[in-house]
């Protein structure tokens, strides 16, 4: 398959704001590539190579200088094969040898393939908001069902392998994916809800648990064998050896787990998340102690629990984890609320005991109550400050996410709520991703997401949304989460008035 190909097919996706449009333009290339090149042209239109980073800098990109072809020759495989040969690279050498293969590349590119290409290497072409539209492409292509796809992607993890599978072997190949102690499984979301006895009514029967100030985990335990996996799939098994100590002296010999973790004070509320999430960078164990609190288990001792009910997976995990488990119950909503804000929590999830595990998924059987409105939106740009702010970025550009897989719809900016150490620290790193100046605005790619508190929000023909945000302040960046797990436009427009 021509590389071509693909770039003519992301540019097509990034033209059109119909999702039936882009599944398919993504479902007809996608049908018509061959074993070698389902993978690597899924990663490129997903926004990343399948390899991830390449050793091949913004800097050293636009110091290229290498005269593009006229007619298009470059492969998708040739493509992927000098990527991968670029990954490896290291050593003594290893600048030349990197110039060397970069010259290779993009010498056999033509002008808008290089311009890709440089968009792919540098995180530029980020599209994980496409997640949805490319399973549903995915699906098209290979003509099954799209609950097969989701079902197979959920237990993979990787849209790559998915696709692979669902291409050259359909649904048959795609119910070989079983949970496998060790890999993981993306976690299941939940969704906002309007209020307490709003979720209570809506659900039934239901566990009302702590929603803590924590950092997502999943671990997974095979023996002696333990892994610790963040809420993006990442293992941070190395940094965490308490957590490590902990599962391994677990009643059981196998299990999966789901919970939160996060750093106490001497007091027992929790410190601030940015601290929890420092060990997570770590190599090695320090002082500060995380402590682990588990709400869903997903296997236990060789039997799978995905497709039985909570109240099931509930019972097993208090097997499993005893005193660990995260604090809740089933009655006393409103006095466990209460409990949990007391503690310094955010407030609780509410979650129907009959609902199965819907990994991947922000569905309404787990619905999240907190006393403040809150968004997790993504940083597009930001402002030189002035005054005392003079020398930093301050005045964030917001940007929630757009679920048909388009770039973020920008909703709204703030200045509010950072200290001297937030815009000294968000001055450093947003120039790094800086993409394009104009006047006193830095635009960056959309590579941060950050937590904001606002009052709700209002109708506004300023933004591209329509809708705007209402007295919003910073609370925090969320290095635990990605563009894809920001909210979306959808989230912001249900707090517009007379919606809730």
């Amino acid at each position: 398959m021509l590389l071509a190909d693909v770039v003519t097919t992301s540019a097509a996706v990034a033209a059109t704001r119909s999702r039936l449009a882009k599944v398919k333009a993504l479902a007809g290339l996608l049908a018509g590539a061959g074993p070698g090149a389902v993978e690597p042209a899924v990663a490129f239109l997903a926004g990343a190579p399948r390899q991830g980073r390449t050793g091949a800098g913004w800097r050293t990109l636009s110091d290229l200088d290498v005269p593009p072809v006229t007619e298009p020759g470059l492969t998708v495989e040739r493509t992927d094969e000098l990527l991968q040969e670029l990954s490896v690279t290291s050593g003594k050498g290893s600048t030349q040898k990197r110039v060397d293969l970069l010259t290779e590349l993009f010498g056999a590119a033509t002008a808008a393939e290089q311009e890709f290409l440089r968009r792919l290497m540098t995180g530029e072409l980020r599209q994980g908001a496409l997640e949805g539209v490319m399973l549903d492409a995915i699906a098209s292509a290979a003509e099954v069902p799209g609950e097969a796809v989701r079902r197979a992607f959920m237990l993979s993890g990787r849209l790559t392998v998915t696709a692979v599978a669902a291409l050259a072997g359909g649904e048959a190949e795609l119910a070989a994916f079983k949970l496998e102690v060790g890999r993981p499984v993306r976690p299941m979301l939940a969704s906002p809800a309007e209020s307490l006895d709003a979720a209570l009514t809506e659900l039934g029967e239901v566990i009302v648990e702590y929603k803590m100030d924590g950092a997502r985990i999943q671990v997974h335990k095979d023996g002696d064998e333990v892994h610790v996996y963040t809420r993006t799939l990442r293992e941070i098994t190395a940094s965490v050896p308490e957590l490590v100590e902990l599962v391994l002296a677990l009643p059981c010999r196998s299990v999966v787990l789901d919970g939160e973790t996060l750093a106490l004070r001497d007091d027992g509320k929790p410190r601030p998340f940015q601290e929890t999430m420092s060990r997570f960078g770590a190599t090695n164990q320090r002082e500060l102690l995380l402590r682990p609190y588990f709400f869903d288990c997903l296997h236990l001792d060789g039997v799978d629990l995905l497709d039985t009910p909570l109240r099931e997976r509930n019972e097993a995990l208090r097997r499993a984890v005893g005193d660990h488990v995260i604090p809740g119950g089933t009655s006393d909503a409103d006095q466990l609320l209460a409990d949990s804000l007391a503690a310094g929590h955010e407030g609780v999830m509410v979650k129907a005991l009959d609902s199965l595990y819907a990994a991947g998924r922000r569905g309404k059987a787990w619905q999240k109550v907190k006393p403040e409105h809150t968004l997790d939106l993504v940083v597009l740009a930001a402002e030189w400050g002035h005054g005392r702010r003079t020398g930093y970025l301050s005045n964030l550009h917001l940007g929630a996410r757009d679920p048909d897989g388009g770039p973020p719809i920008m909703v709204g900016k703030t200045f509010k709520g950072m200290t001297d150490e937030l815009l000294a620290w968000q001055t450093k790193q947003l120039q790094a991703i800086a993409s394009s100046t104009e006047d006193y605005v830095v635009y960056v790619r959309p590579e941060f997401v950050v937590e904001i508190e606002l009052d709700g929000a209002q109708v506004s023909p300023r933004y591209p949304g329509g809708v705007a945000l209402r007295f919003a302040r910073v609370l925090r960046y969320r290095p635990d989460k990605d563009p894809a797990d920001a909210d979306t436009i959808d989230a912001v427009r249900a707090l517009l008035p007379g919606k809730a």
